[in-house]
């Protein structure tokens, strides 16, 4: 069965103001249907890796045949990042439960988590993603990635990330990438980011 472009949850200017429906749109209805379909042009070489999910795919690169590993990388990488990324976007949920226990926890509170984590998600050198992720350990981390690469790949587990793609922000932000990472911080889904992290502790 091949991938499918998912389909948000919400409408484009669901987000506003911070993250405003053109640039919504555009993410979704373009950049992620590109990754979609390039996608599935890879594995149309294999057609039993459709049996497995984006997300198996790209923690085990090295099972892919090596003709398509990179192409299973990049976009089979931009299709699940993506997808994650959506799925992580919703106004007005504010943090809570276990998750905020842990953050603050691990570093110190939230403001000093929301510090370093755009400080990383700014340092990103060109195109790619900010992560919080849940260690082999257990313990929360922020991780950077450069292009569409994910932390599956390494043997983390992602409750939360940020795409600084220039592509996620121009139309808005234009080069200001700093003020895109001030705004997203508003339309966090911490729910989500809630079960996530639950979920992956029981997989520890």
């Amino acid at each position: 069965m091949v991938f499918e472009l998912p389909a948000l949850e919400y409408e484009y200017d669901a987000l506003e103001p911070w993250i405003d429906a053109k640039t919504m749109e555009f993410h979704h209805s373009k950049h992620h249907k590109t990754y979609t379909d390039k996608f599935n042009s890879f594995i149309e070489k294999y057609p039993e890796l459709f049996k497995k999910s984006a997300e198996e795919l790209i923690a085990n690169l090295d099972s892919i045949p090596e003709d398509i590993r990179i192409g299973v990388r990049n976009h089979g990488g931009g299709y699940a990042n993506h997808k994650f990324f959506f799925n992580l976007l919703r106004k007005d949920i504010k943090i809570s439960g276990k998750i905020a226990e842990e953050i603050n926890k691990t570093f110190e509170n939230f403001e000093e988590f929301k510090k370093k984590f755009s400080e990383i998600a700014l340092g990103v050198f060109g195109s790619g993603w900010a992560w919080l992720v849940v260690d082999k350990a257990g313990k929360l981390d922020i991780v950077k990635t450069s292009n569409q690469d994910s932390p599956l790949s390494s043997g983390l587990k992602p409750i939360l990330t940020l795409d600084v793609w220039e592509h996620s922000y121009y139309l808005k932000f234009q080069n200001r990438r700093a003020d895109y990472i001030d705004a997203w911080w508003n339309v966090i889904n911490w729910k989500k980011v809630e079960e996530l992290y639950k979920r992956a502790l029981k997989t520890i």
